[in-house]
């Protein structure tokens, strides 16, 4: 396995000091893959990775247990702008783009003002090279764009920040299927051409599996299992519970068991 560049040990983050959201999970981001996070809704994904960027304080909640750890340094309950200068960019859930500045203007922003005007050519040369559509809608104001123009452009102003690992949280949410492949194909292209770290947050299993090199899956802010993907696409519970393929002809909801198999590989 190739080295890991974030590792996260028996985590555990509690939201206004008294409801844990997420516990005991451990899981390492090799250097160069994609991984994915699975899990349905309210399993904890997006507290992981606020709790990995720093965000997490927004919403009142605190890592209180565990550590996280960024090229071997701990940046638990550490400032996201600090965080953010150590290579880790968060593409979030929700308010991906600023709606009342330009697709040019929301790609200025994470380059600060300093930003010399060669850095600028190169910058928007290669957001050019992965999302040439925002080329062509650079003069549009970004609360006009569509929900995959949204997602294009939150995913190039993080590309803006030169990080070493990207946190992708729900890409396929509330996208037309063609938008969300084409929108895979993306990052797969980033990893590839850029050597970026990808974590990838996603409802939708199929999807996450069709692109990620490891998988965890998230149930009730516990990890319950692992492995690369083709473990998991071969595995009875994935198959039943995110994949729709029923066992004897019956589905059942994920909600009618109390948890998946364990198969865990834990890492010391």
């Amino acid at each position: 396995m190739s080295e890991a560049l974030l590792s996260v040990q028996q985590l555990e983050v509690v939201y206004r000091r008294a409801i844990t959201a997420v516990q005991g999970v451990s899981l390492i981001v090799p250097q160069g893959q994609i991984v994915g996070i699975l899990g349905t809704n309210g399993a904890g994904k997006t507290t992981l990775l606020r709790a990995i960027s720093g965000f997490h304080g927004i919403d009142d909640a605190r890592v209180t247990e565990g550590t996280i750890r960024f090229k071997g340094r701990r940046i638990d309950n550490g400032e996201p702008h600090r965080i953010a200068r150590s290579g880790i960019a968060l593409v979030p859930e929700r308010d991906k783009t600023f709606p009342n500045l330009t697709v040019a203007e929301n790609l200025m922003v994470p380059a600060g003002p300093r930003e010399s005007a060669a850095d600028r050519r190169r910058r928007e040369e290669q957001v050019g090279q992965f999302f040439p559509k925002l080329g062509e809608l650079r003069h549009r104001v970004a609360g006009l764009l569509s929900g995959g123009e949204r997602q294009m452009l939150a995913i190039a102003s993080a590309l803006v920040c030169k990080p070493e690992l990207l946190l992708v949280d729900e890409l396929s949410l509330g996208l037309a299927p063609v938008a969300v492949d084409d929108l895979m194909a993306r990052l797969v292209q980033i990893k590839r051409e850029l050597g970026i770290t990808v974590m990838l947050v996603e409802q939708s299993a199929a999807v996450a599996l069709e692109v990620a090199d490891y998988g965890y899956v998230l149930e009730n802010g516990r990890i319950v299992l692992d492995g690369d993907t083709a473990r998991l696409k071969g595995h009875a519970d994935i198959q039943e519970f995110y994949l729709g393929q029923a066992r004897e002809g019956q589905r059942r909801s994920y909600r009618d068991v109390k948890q998946y198999r364990r198969s865990r590989r834990w890492y010391g």
